[in-house]
């Protein structure tokens, strides 16, 4: 009896990896107006928002150690993003999301960021 493998479909091996933008929202909604009033930050930032790159191809690599509570504490919170918040994320894509918190935190506070305030602890 042949045994039939099954492979991928075109749509799955050529996917997209970066998140399209999102369509304008129509200009005349209440609520889409109301929305954005109350989110738009007053003051304006002293560098570019960070964002974290998400699903696209790196090029560069760095290799970091964590202790294996850290790295334990990581899979939990993949896991809980999974069940939680229906996000199906991988650890690297945690960590670079992380890391563009921090670095815009350090970008718009500077000595009272976090970041400081936690390597200064260490």
């Amino acid at each position: 009896m042949p045994r039939r493998v099954n492979v991928p479909a075109a749509d799955d091996i050529f996917r997209p990896t970066a998140v399209p933008a999102p369509e304008p929202e129509d200009a005349g909604s209440q609520v889409v107006e109301s929305q954005v009033v109350e989110l738009a930050p007053a003051k304006t930032p002293k560098a570019p928002a960070r964002q974290a790159s998400g699903r696209v191809k790196h090029d560069e690599k760095m290799t970091v150690y964590v202790t294996a509570d850290e790295l334990l504490d990581i899979e939990h919170a993949r896991l809980d993003l999974r069940r939680r918040h229906g996000l199906g994320v991988d650890r690297g894509r945690i960590v670079r999301a992380a890391i563009a918190m921090a670095l815009a935190d350090l970008d718009a506070h500077g000595e009272d960021s976090a970041l400081v305030q936690r390597l200064r602890e260490a």
